[in-house]
């Protein structure tokens, strides 16, 4: 049943009052500073036939009103208003992402420790299907005499780097020889197809063997990883601070739910070809008895590639339309961000190779 636009201007005037007290809102509250125009015997009416349709409960006889997860669902789908970030809010997260970032973990941390601080909630950022991620180039750069780095960068920008033994009297072009050896073999592949392959490649020259053998073994411990590795949280104990969570035992369920991180998995993963994901109440039920709480979540791409999905985890009681402000923005800070870094980087490989860069 659809409300009428006076009906939905209450409840999303009771949504907004609430996100901001916490507290039940009246129908003087309501008509002092949201709807001037109407008399406060017009709004309780319209308060009591909300009620009556699940939008609203009243705590005791004497109370106001407050919304329930039918109210904010309709919030967020058809009445949350656009909301524009703060100077300070944007200037924070441009000290996040103002620099290059190559490596997806480095993305990871510093999404989620922005959107916990901004919100003050406790975030989660979470690297998806890194088995697709498809090799592109493998590099190998002395930096001792008989120390390597390896360089493994991907379609979704740089894995984890590692390091290697090499021998004493490798010359820089020797290096370059094996560098090309291996990234030709191993690029066009994807990190899941190397990991599950027994027959990459079978003629390996014999002085690159242990090139090869070393980022096949990076590449497959990449891969296997455990999922709990690839999830960020920051703000954990931000969650003690919400009143919602002020009753110890919902605190200590939702603190198990957050160590628990494999659990969150499924509800962080956007649901079909959303960019946003907004799951309140019973949506996101992750195991029987948990407190009701809402996450917001969403996905984030580099070169038009998924790489993976950040939000939020709180009360039903958040302020939806900053939140999704806020995400979006990353969206973009993040895509420039790896964007710039992969390209810098590729540059600086180009300077080592060539000889140009000590």
């Amino acid at each position: 049943m659809s409300l009428s636009n006076r009906k939905e201007k209450i409840l999303s005037a009771v949504v907004d009052s609430y996100i901001s007290s916490c507290e039940p809102i009246s129908s003087q509250e309501i008509r002092d500073r949201h709807l001037p125009d109407v008399s406060s015997a017009t709004i309780r009416n319209e308060l009591a036939a909300l009620e009556e349709m699940g939008y609203l409960v009243q705590p005791h006889a004497s109370a106001g009103r407050v919304p329930t997860a039918l109210a904010y669902r309709l919030y967020v789908e058809k009445l949350m208003p656009k909301r524009m970030l703060s100077d300070s809010e944007l200037n924070m997260i441009k000290r996040y992402f103002d620099h290059k970032i190559v490596e997806i973990d480095d993305m990871l941390k510093a999404t989620a420790k922005v959107i916990s601080e901004v919100t003050n909630l406790t975030s989660v950022a979470y690297a998806n299907n890194t088995d697709a991620l498809v090799v592109k180039n493998i590099k190998f750069v002395k930096i001792a005499d008989t120390q390597a780095l390896i360089i493994i960068m991907t379609d979704g920008g740089l894995i984890n780097n590692a390091t290697m033994d090499i021998p004493p009297y490798l010359s820089d072009l020797e290096l370059l020889s094996a560098s090309e050896f291996v990234s030709n073999a191993f690029c066009g592949y994807s990190i899941g197809e190397i990991a599950n392959s027994q027959n990459i490649i079978t003629d390996i020259k014999a002085n690159f063997r242990a090139f090869f053998d070393t980022v096949l073994d990076v590449l497959k411990k990449y891969a296997h990883e455990s999922t709990m590795e690839d999830i960020v949280l920051e703000g954990s104990s931000k969650i003690l601070e919400q009143p919602e969570f002020a009753n110890l035992a919902k605190a200590k369920a939702m603190l198990s739910m957050l160590e628990a991180k494999t659990d969150l998995v499924p509800v962080l993963q956007s649901k079909g070809e959303m960019n946003f994901n907004i799951q309140i109440g019973q949506d996101n039920e992750i195991r029987q008895g948990m407190p009701e709480c809402a996450i917001v979540t969403a996905t984030y791409t580099v070169g038009g590639k998924s790489i993976g999905n950040a939000g939020v985890i709180g009360p039903m009681r958040m302020d939806y339309p900053k939140i999704v402000s806020l995400l979006d923005y990353i969206g973009t800070a993040i895509n420039n961000a790896m964007s710039i870094g992969v390209v810098n980087e590729k540059e600086e490989l180009m300077e080592v190779n060539n000889g140009t860069k000590q």
